[in-house]
């Protein structure tokens, strides 16, 4: 009788067991089938049904449920990164015909590019769209307009130092055709009757090796 009342303790029903005779019947006590005296690296006891089936505690069931949910969530749409672009701008006669260093400027910074095979990240953009973003600019400026475009910050800080009367600011843009986007303008500028500069005067049409890929050829 012991070796059978033994073998019933397995299992985890609370009704009364009969142990060698009457007056030793008694109830188990429910601890015995709580969690706490159970191992704790068992996952799976016949003590506990678990919510939505058996073969584990909630608990366990719940987290595995909740990591779920995290390895699967994806954001439904991928924002698209924007770039800053920073540029100096003023209006064409002094950026292309007058000011007498920038030119000079342009090719250097070119040639500096194509000694180290760096991919050219400035160019020219004549009567640029992005003008309409900053109508305090606008109302400084006369037209037609040009501006001096990079992604290199420092550099466009420095040419605004360099040709001194000329605006500077940025703006994003998600594209380089966004950024670079120009209006249909013809450029034409008065020659003088009698050049007096110590250099030779600029000749028309300097400017378009700057010029964003695709855009218009300004005519003479």
């Amino acid at each position: 009788m012991l070796a059978s009342a033994a073998a019933t303790l397995n299992s985890c029903s609370l009704s009364a067991l009969p142990v060698a005779g009457s007056r030793f019947q008694r109830r188990l006590p429910a601890p015995l089938c709580s969690p706490p005296y159970l191992p704790q690296k068992m996952i799976i006891s016949p003590c506990t049904t678990p919510a939505g089936g058996s073969g584990g505690w909630e608990g366990t069931s719940s987290v595995k449920t909740a990591v779920a949910a995290v390895d699967s969530s994806e954001p439904a749409e991928k924002q698209q990164a924007t770039t800053k672009y920073y540029f100096v701008v003023a209006n064409a006669k002094f950026m292309l015909d007058e000011e007498e260093h920038f030119k000079e400027l342009m090719y250097e910074r070119l040639r500096y590019y194509g000694e180290r095979n760096k991919e050219q990240d400035f160019w020219l953009v004549i009567e640029p769209k992005f003008l309409d973003k900053f109508p305090n600019i606008i109302n400084r400026l006369k037209r037609p307009a040009v501006a001096l475009v990079s992604t290199n910050g420092p550099w466009i800080t420095f040419m605004k130092l360099r040709l001194d009367r000329v605006l500077t600011e940025s703006h994003e843009a998600d594209s380089l055709e966004e950024a670079l986007a120009s209006n249909p303008v013809d450029l034409e500028f008065e020659k003088p009757e009698k050049w007096v500069a110590p250099y030779t005067k600029y000749e028309f049409g300097w400017w378009e090796p700057f010029l964003p890929p695709g855009s218009q050829k300004p005519k003479a």
